[in-house]
C-alpha cells in the first residue's frame, strides 16, 4: 500500500517540506566557473538545463543570497562542467568555496574562463541573459564551445540531499 501524500500549500513557513520535495527529484551535478577581477571562480549548481539547439542555449540557476551570484550574473563568459560519478569531493568543494582553485587540476579556457580537466562534459558559455526568478536568477548561456570526455562515465547525481551515482544493475 502507497503512503498518503504530505499535501502543502508552500509559503514562508514549510520551505523545508518543499526542500524535502524538490529533493524527490534526482539531478545531476555541475560545476560553473568564470574569470572574475579578483580570479577565478567556481560553484556547485545542480539546476543545469538545455535550452535550444538553435541558438544552442543552457541555463543554470544562482541564488541571489549567495555570496557569489553577482559575480556570475555579471560574467561575461562561464564554463559548465557535468561531473563524473568519482567527483564529489569536488562538488563538496565548490559548494563551500569558490575562490580556492589549490589543487584543482584546471587550465584557462576560452575567454580564460577555467576549464577543470576530467569532467563528462564542458560547455564554455556567453552570457546570454539573466533573470531575477525569487530567490534565484536563471542564468542563460550561449554555447560557444562543447566538449566531451572519452569514455563511458556515469554522472554525479544529486537526489534528497546527497551526492550519488546510477546503478544500472536494479
Amino acid at each position: 500500500m502507497t503512503a498518503p501524500m504530505h499535501i502543502i500549500t508552500p509559503d514562508a513557513t514549510n520551505t523545508d517540506t518543499l526542500r524535502r520535495a524538490f529533493g524527490q527529484f534526482g539531478t545531476g551535478v555541475c560545476v560553473i566557473t568564470a574569470q572574475t577581477d579578483a580570479g577565478p571562480l567556481g560553484m556547485t549548481a545542480n539546476s543545469f538545463s538545455s535550452v535550444s539547439l538553435d541558438p544552442p542555449l543552457v541555463l543554470w540557476s544562482a541564488a541571489r543570497s549567495s555570496a557569489r551570484h553577482d559575480a556570475f550574473a555579471q560574467a561575461a563568459a562561464f564554463c559548465i562542467h557535468v561531473l563524473r560519478d568519482d567527483q564529489g569531493d569536488l562538488a563538496q568543494h565548490f559548494a563551500r568555496q569558490g575562490h580556492d582553485f589549490s589543487g584543482i587540476d584546471w587550465a584557462p579556457g576560452p575567454a580564460d574562463t577555467p576549464t577543470l580537466t576530467g569532467c563528462n562534459a564542458t560547455f564554455h558559455c556567453a552570457r546570454y541573459a539573466v533573470h531575477p526568478a525569487g530567490d534565484h536568477s536563471i542564468i542563460l548561456g550561449q554555447i560557444t564551445q562543447a566538449a566531451l570526455q572519452s569514455g563511458d562515465r556515469d554522472g554525479l547525481l544529486f537526489k534528497k540531499g546527497r551526492f550519488g551515482r546510477f546503478d544500472p544493475d536494479q
